[in-house]
């Protein structure tokens, strides 16, 4: 489904993007953790050389790969950082057609899902340069669940009411299904914006059962496998790039204590309360805790029969203080902010909660999401779309 109405393409980058006094000091870092690296003045120079030619510069492969690395050891907000060097980069700047740019996503999905075997990936599309906008991913994640409005209520997630609500403007169409994967919307300065569906196959998703209560799994309730986002830009080394996805795997708190449970999203956490039997008028019986655990319960124990990697709160809380250690003999720092890396259920018993935490924000890293949500009027008319499905094989 195409339109011609309206602005095509992304506004034109500034070429303050490219920042040398930033690459001097990424080049200093490598070299100074990275035998391999080459001197860091020799490769300053040739920056420089190339900016001067171009207005931009850009990173070779392994600079990427150690520049997105660290951007995760840096990741202030996230628990497990003691992986960080495992992280498998992807370099895809070469990518710029919308349909090209949608195929890299499925085969990310693939890559990481990994049979249940989630992997920590990242797949990183050029940069913005001048005269020349790079795409973008206007998902928040690459897998996320729809939002129908259906009356006065909402069946699916509520989050993505507005984007669902977008996305159907732009020809696409769910089964109405409270679990419906959302399609990828990608913009591009040629081609606008253009829709595509997930094929089923790369979304692994786990259906929701209690070890213990029967009655669980009659709620219908699953979650997709891969926490993949797609909306925050990656600083490396003087250079943003706006579309790199990236994922880690699930902490059970996530879903249990989250996804599922939120007022503002599936909202599970009172009927779960009823069914288990308790009083839900008497906040001071403790029914939100008790149904709170049995949650995360079934989530950690459907995971597991599912054969998918998941973590539990209480062994990230160890892994992130074996983080912390490392970073200290390292001579680094360890960062962190304090309300995000405990999680959202049995705080105090975990040994992260116990510490406090510099928030210092450091570079290479991910810069808050971009400033940009679906618009709400005139859907469909404010640039050229369509809606294709992404193939199997990337372009």
């Amino acid at each position: 489904m195409t339109t011609d109405g309206g602005q095509r393409g992304l506004p034109l980058p500034p070429e303050r993007d490219f920042d040398l006094d930033e690459a001097e000091t990424f080049f200093q870092q490598r070299a100074a953790e990275d035998p391999s690296a080459p001197d860091p003045f020799v490769r300053l120079a040739a920056a420089v050389r190339e900016h001067a030619e171009r207005g931009a510069f850009s990173h070779t492969t392994a600079e990427l790969e150690f520049g997105a690395r660290v951007a995760w050891r840096n990741a202030n907000r996230c628990m497990g950082r003691l992986y960080w060097r495992s992280l498998v980069v992807r370099d895809r700047r070469h990518v710029r057609r919308p349909d090209a740019v949608a195929n890299e996503c499925v085969e990310h999905l693939r890559l990481a899902t990994n049979g249940g075997r989630i992997r920590p990936v990242i797949t990183i599309f050029g940069a913005d340069e001048p005269g020349r906008s790079a795409p973008r991913i206007r998902n928040e994640q690459l897998v996320r669940y729809a939002g129908h409005r259906k009356g006065a209520a909402i069946v699916g997630d509520p989050r993505y009411e507005a984007f669902t609500s977008w996305a159907e403007s732009l020809g696409w169409s769910g089964k109405g299904s409270s679990f419906d994967v959302l399609p990828l919307v990608i913009e591009t300065a040629g081609d606008g914006i253009t829709v595509f569906d997930i094929p089923e196959d790369a979304v692994l998703e786990v259906e929701l059962s209690h070890p213990e209560l029967p009655w669980f799994a009659e709620l219908g309730l699953r979650w997709h496998a891969v926490p993949a986002i797609s909306s925050m830009p990656l600083r490396i080394g003087g250079i943003t790039y706006a579309t790199a996805p990236f994922n880690g795997w699930y902490l059970g708190t996530e879903i249990g204590s989250r996804n599922l449970v939120d007022p503002d999203r599936y909202d599970m956490l009172r009927l779960v309360g009823r069914r288990l039997g308790l009083d839900v008028t008497d906040d001071r019986s403790l029914w939100k805790d008790r149904a709170l655990v049995e949650i995360n319960r079934a989530v950690l124990a459907s995971f597991d029969e599912a054969g998918v990697k998941i973590a539990d709160h209480h062994a990230e809380s160890e892994r992130f203080m074996a983080f912390v250690t490392k970073e200290r003999k390292a001579g680094r720092v360890p960062t962190a902010e304090w309300s995000w890396v405990v999680p959202p259920m049995s705080g105090a018993t975990l040994p992260v909660y116990h510490d406090y935490y510099d928030e210092s924000v450091h570079l290479p890293g991910f810069l808050a999401a971009e400033p940009w949500e679906p618009p709400t009027t005139d859907w469909g008319n404010g640039c050229p779309h369509r809606r294709t499905a992404a193939s199997d094989t990337a372009a």
